[in-house]
């Protein structure tokens, strides 16, 4: 036995021996290519990488968020380390292909590729999951009580070079509602649309790193800059008065519809928005989706220019980008400015006789001629939306008095809202504006703007006199919710007194009483409000921009409604009733969401409002019917029907379930009398225009003569107000 183990403690020594000169053979022959190897390997862990700061999260003004960014991972591929051994190789691309899907040839070509195959960094993956990743990670652990065969075991083993890079992924909850006023992001950290683009700055917080680096001794040492994450964003914008907005928008889409629908809604008492629906949706998870508004054919039709070109539309905000003729809107402001600079009296009156001659060939129409309204108070004028004495009123004014009235109210320049590409429209300087520009400008026509500016100069005509600043951020916090910035509401001047807004808000109170805005009541609120009805350039083409703006209640305004229908789908595009039935509608539901008290009741109880015939079946979204390929209404039978939902045949006549025509007592046939889904409407006629109205100042020309705003304004608290 002692001979034995002296054998056995040879054989160990022995054996020590020479693997300690093996081990110093290799050290001298091969030490410098095997420590490189570990420090490779090694340094795929510790080298340095970004760690992504987190973009602040955007919320409306009762907490709901908007936008946030969920934390993801992208796949990085080290080709090199997988094609350090070839036992590498299959495993890692089974494993990557099973579990996180990718494809297979993708992975096979970046570890073969010459510009590839040495690379530690590819991106084979974005934006996967935690789940996915943890799925992965499982997929290769091994458990400490296994019952894996050595051969799965090795297979796991041998999964090499693989890890994950934390990234972003930005989400919008509420999809594409008030899409044109958020906006997206273009990469994680890169946005130019909606509140997304104009703060991006502020919304992106700084990237942190993890630097690794070897010391003398060859030893690990890192160095780590933790990320700082972005500021969030507290908006005006209430979500639930936007759907509402919405609501009434897509019903009306779905009834009629029209080039662009434009809804702004805003708080007159400091110039928040509460709720902003600027035209073509989209879903701002999908941003380059045209699917909603292009067929499929039509977009694989696309080529790069049209597409880019598409898509720009897509995410263009009407609201706020897009300039026009506003129409008789304007016509409650230029009576306002011409009271404001003592150019008329409240107790003026006015005659209409059917129009206003310029030099021999010029003969500017109102809407009732060849009739006439006669002798008008100035609550006539603007209940009657009268051409005639507005032309008078403009005249009273003088050009150089007028422009400057415009520029008082910030027409031809931007307002400053906090949201990018705000257009300026076009206003007349003493050059261009002769008699006849004068004329029609005091209704409408002539020049341009935009649905802020028109809506903002409201809002001052008809809250004492005061113009606001409008703005969507109210609050900027920081990663942890504490309030680094309140943004305050921020006047900029008085546009006319208090007693001239009193009198104007009890003009446009007649327009709704007896006036062309009829259509726009809502039964238990005292409204006041103004039609429009221009025009389009070229004159004479029956292409028309309607809308109406109103605020409610009459004392003390709680909103401003603007609505812009362009180019509604009926034949006689002429008349502002379109646009009041999506108003009335919208603050059916938005006054009693705000908790704005009626002011009109009767014993306690407030009538119902009798909303327009063409929203039923469509205020829920649970129609059958649908348009053709020729633009008829068909029901889910493919059965043509009227805007009821009766079943007519081509020629409108009405038909029985079994396709049997309808008689009446006569034996006549029986036909639709609701074919083209326009009612008639209550309100007056509207003022539009005629072939001798001027064509408006293009883009060339001046855009603002003598603007008087000023950059920063006052807050509420230094002018005195509460």
């Amino acid at each position: 036995m002692r001979k034995k183990l002296i054998l056995l403690f040879a054989i160990v020594i022995g054996a020590f021996f020479a693997l300690a000169m093996r081990i110093t053979y290799i050290n001298a022959t091969s030490g410098n290519k095997y420590k490189k190897q570990v420090l490779s390997q090694a340094q795929q862990k510790y080298e340095s990488r970004v760690m992504p700061a987190k973009r602040g999260d955007i919320y409306d003004r009762n907490g709901n968020i908007l936008a946030t960014s969920n934390k993801v991972y992208n796949v990085i591929l080290d080709c090199k380390a997988v094609n350090e051994n070839e036992d590498y190789v299959e495993p890692t691309v089974r494993a990557l292909t099973s579990v996180l899907g990718i494809e297979e040839g993708e992975i096979r070509t970046r570890l073969t590729a010459e510009s590839t195959k040495n690379s530690q960094y590819q991106i084979i993956k974005k934006q996967i999951s935690m789940d996915d990743k943890k799925a992965f990670e499982d997929y290769k652990s091994i458990p400490e009580e296994s019952d894996l065969s050595k051969e799965q075991i090795q297979e796991k083993n041998n999964v090499q070079g693989v890890w994950f890079e934390e990234d972003y992924l930005r989400i919008y909850p509420y999809n594409e509602s008030a899409c044109d006023t958020i906006g997206f992001t273009l990469e994680r950290d890169v946005a130019d649309s909606g509140i997304e683009g104009y703060y991006n700055s502020t919304l992106n917080g700084v990237d942190g790193r993890q630097y690794g680096y070897f010391n003398s001794s060859s030893d690990v040492e890192q160095t780590i800059i933790e990320p700082s994450n972005g500021n969030s964003l507290d908006l005006s914008l209430d979500m639930g008065a936007q759907q509402i907005v919405e609501k009434y928008v897509n019903a009306f889409n779905e009834r009629m519809g029209a080039k662009n629908v434009g809804v702004i809604v805003e708080d007159p008492s400091n110039g928040e928005i509460l709720a902003m629906d600027g035209g073509d949706r989209y879903d701002l998870n999908e941003p380059r989706d045209l699917s909603q508004l292009y067929t499929k054919d039509e977009i694989k039709g696309m080529n790069d220019e049209e597409t880019v070109e598409a898509l720009n539309a897509m995410w263009s905000n009407f609201c706020v980008t897009d300039a026009y003729e506003p129409g008789s809107v304007i016509k409650p402001i230029v009576m306002a400015s011409a009271l404001e600079k003592g150019k008329i009296s409240t107790s003026d009156t006015f005659i209409c006789d059917g129009g206003q001659a310029f030099g021999t060939d010029t003969f500017i129409k109102c809407a009732v001629w060849p009739n006439a309204h006669g002798t008008e108070t100035l609550a006539d004028v603007i209940a009657n939306s009268c051409n005639d004495g507005m032309m008078q009123i403009a005249a009273a004014m003088g050009s150089e008095q007028f422009i400057k009235a415009q520029s008082v109210f910030n027409f031809g320049s931007r307002t400053g809202i906090d949201l990018p590409n705000e257009g300026t429209g076009i206003i007349h300087t003493t050059d261009t504006m002769g008699e006849t520009e004068l004329a029609c400008s005091a209704f409408g026509q002539g020049f341009t703007c935009t649905m802020l500016q028109e809506i903002n100069a409201m809002c001052s005509v008809v809250n004492g006199g005061y113009y606001y600043q409008p703005h969507l951020v109210t609050k900027i916090k920081d990663s942890n919710g504490s309030v680094i910035k309140t943004v305050n509401p921020v006047l900029m001047k008085q546009t006319i007194s208090s007693n001239i807004s009193t009198d104007i808000r009890s003009y446009m109170h007649q327009s709704v009483l007896r006036g062309t805005s009829q259509t726009s009541r809502v039964q238990g609120y005292s409204s006041g409000g103004k039609t429009g009805t221009a025009e389009k350039f070229p004159r004479g083409n029956k292409k028309y921009l309607v809308s109406f703006i109103g605020f409610a209640p009459v004392d003390d305004p709680a909103v401003v409604i603007y609505v812009v229908v362009d180019e509604p789908n009926a034949e006689d595009q002429a008349t502002s009733t379109y646009a009041q039935y999506i108003a009335q509608g919208i603050l059916s539901e938005l006054l009693p969401y705000l908790n704005v008290a009626p002011d009109e009741t009767s014993d306690g109880e407030t009538p119902v409002t009798e909303l327009w015939e063409g929203f039923q079946g469509y205020l829920s979204n649970n129609t059958e019917s649908s348009l053709d390929e020729n633009g008829n209404l068909v029901d889910g039978n493919g059965n043509l029907i009227d805007w009821d939902g009766n079943r007519i045949d081509e020629n409108g006549y009405l038909l029985n379930a079994d396709g049997s025509y309808q008689i009446d007592e006569n034996g006549e046939y029986i036909k639709s009398d609701n074919l083209d889904g326009a009612g008639d409407g209550s309100g007056l006629q509207e003022a539009v225009s005629d072939t001798s109205i001027p064509a408006p100042l293009d883009g060339d020309s001046k855009t603002a003569q003598d603007n008087d705003m000023e950059s920063e304004g006052l807050t509420n608290e230094e002018a005195g107000l509460e």
